[in-house]
């Protein structure tokens, strides 16, 4: 199996387990840690150790070129190559080229995108995990706040087969009579 296909297949499995996750009323900054437990946790209960702010291959900028990147979520494997996982709310190149340099490393490169528009999706062998939310301003003016409702999978409603009959219209506020006189139901 190449690069993009275990991709593809941890990505879904990770979709799965994120599906069931539920919040209302979150900072950007707690929907994201929110994400990195959730990631881990789905790690761990696969078999695999797990490293939070894991050491990228890529290099910082000038004057920090001696230092590296971090991922947020780095995976080791007993059967595969590694995984490294980024989170993020916004689309920042970086994070693509911090992934394609984490791919052509022999890293199973997986960028977990989350928020409430539409994701472009990243070049191959990256594979993306889609999670939307819902947003709405913040009470105090500062920010947004951001939720995930349990998504309710119910079927539409049964329709009757057949002919539709019409049915007679029943008043249920009769019409007053004439002004003085008393309604014979309420005497």
């Amino acid at each position: 199996m190449d690069q993009a296909e275990e991709g593809a297949r941890i990505g879904a499995a990770l979709t799965g387990w994120l599906g069931r996750l539920t919040f209302t009323d979150q900072t950007s900054d707690e929907v994201t840690v929110l994400l990195i437990d959730s990631v881990a946790a789905w790690a761990m209960a696969q078999g695999w150790r797990v490293y939070r702010r894991a050491t990228s291959v890529m290099p910082l900028p000038p004057p920090y070129e001696h230092r590296h990147s971090i991922v947020d979520v780095g995976c080791a494997r007993p059967d595969g190559a590694p995984v490294v996982i980024e989170v993020d709310h916004s689309d920042r190149q970086r994070s693509v080229d911090k992934l394609r340099l984490e791919a052509a490393a022999g890293r199973i490169a997986v960028w977990l995108r989350w928020g409430d528009r539409r994701f472009e999706p990243p070049p191959a062998p990256i594979a993306m995990v889609p999670f939307r939310v819902t947003s709405r301003p913040s009470p105090d003016g500062a920010g947004r706040r951001y939720s995930r409702l349990p998504s309710t999978d119910r079927p539409a409603p049964a329709h009757l087969a057949g002919d539709v009959e019409l049915g007679e219209q029943v008043d249920l506020f009769p019409t007053p009579g004439p002004v003085g006189q008393a309604d014979p139901a309420h005497s």
